[in-house]
C-alpha cells in the first residue's frame, strides 16, 4: 500500500490555490461518513505515478501531519487546456466494510465470430462491483473466445473470479458480435453495359 504525505490546507483563497498548483501540488479533500472533511494538498506527480503504477482503485495511505488514513481516489479534476491535475477527492475506507467501485473491463481471447468476419461491439467498459477494499481488482478479465456471430454477452453470463459481486443490471450487455456489413445494395451498383441509369431522359 503506497503512502503519500499531504499538508492540511487552511487558506482557501484562489491565489493560494494557484500557488499550490504552480508548486507542483494538487489541492484535494479527504472525506468519509465517520471523518471530518479535511482539505489537503499533496504532490501531484507522486499521486499520478501511484495511480498509474497501482491502478485507480488502489488503497492509498495519506499521512497528514502524522495522522494516517486509508483512502481511495473517487474523483480527479483536470484542466484540459493546461493538461494538469486541479483537484482530487479521497474517500476514507474501512478495510473491513464493503464498498462500491467501478472496475475497467479487459476483453481477452479472440471471438469465433470475429474470426468468421464479424465485428465486436463493447458498449460497457467498466463493471460496478461491491467488495471490501482489499478485494477490489484493478481490472476484470472477460473471456470472449467462445462468442460466435450474433452472440450477446450480458452481466448475467459473467462469473466473478474474486471476492466481489456485480451490481450492474444482469441484462446489461458487455459485448456482442455483429455480422459483417452487407455489400452495397443492388440499386447502388454500376449500371450494366447497355443499361440507361435511372432517371435519365430517353
Amino acid at each position: 500500500m503506497a503512502t503519500l504525505k499531504a499538508n492540511e490546507r487552511t487558506d482557501f483563497k484562489r491565489s493560494t490555490l494557484r500557488k499550490i498548483r504552480h508548486s507542483g501540488h494538487v489541492p484535494g479533500i479527504i472525506y468519509g461518513k465517520e471523518t471530518t472533511n479535511t482539505p489537503v494538498s499533496l504532490d501531484s506527480v507522486e499521486l499520478l505515478k501511484t495511480l498509474r503504477d497501482e491502478g485507480k482503485n488502489t488503497i492509498i495511505t495519506i499521512d497528514v501531519n502524522g495522522n494516517q488514513q486509508s483512502v481511495m481516489v473517487t474523483d480527479l479534476q483536470t484542466d484540459p487546456l493546461k493538461n494538469e491535475l486541479t483537484h482530487a477527492d479521497f474517500q476514507v475506507v474501512n478495510m473491513s466494510e464493503e464498498l462500491e467501485a467501478e472496475v475497467p473491463i479487459q476483453l481477452t481471447g479472440e471471438a469465433k465470430g470475429v474470426k468468421d468476419g464479424g465485428v465486436i461491439q463493447q458498449p460497457l467498459h467498466e463493471l460496478s462491483i461491491k467488495a471490501r477494499p482489499k478485494d477490489i481488482p484493478q481490472t476484470i478479465n472477460v473471456d470472449i473466445s467462445g462468442l460466435e456471430m450474433n452472440d450477446v454477452l450480458t452481466i448475467a453470463d459473467l462469473t466473478a473470479d474474486g471476492n466481489y459481486t456485480f451490481t450492474n443490471d444482469p441484462e446489461e450487455v458487455v459485448a456482442s458480435i455483429l455480422p459483417p456489413k452487407q455489400e452495397a445494395f443492388e440499386e447502388d451498383a454500376e449500371p450494366s453495359p447497355g443499361e440507361e441509369p435511372e432517371g435519365e431522359n430517353q
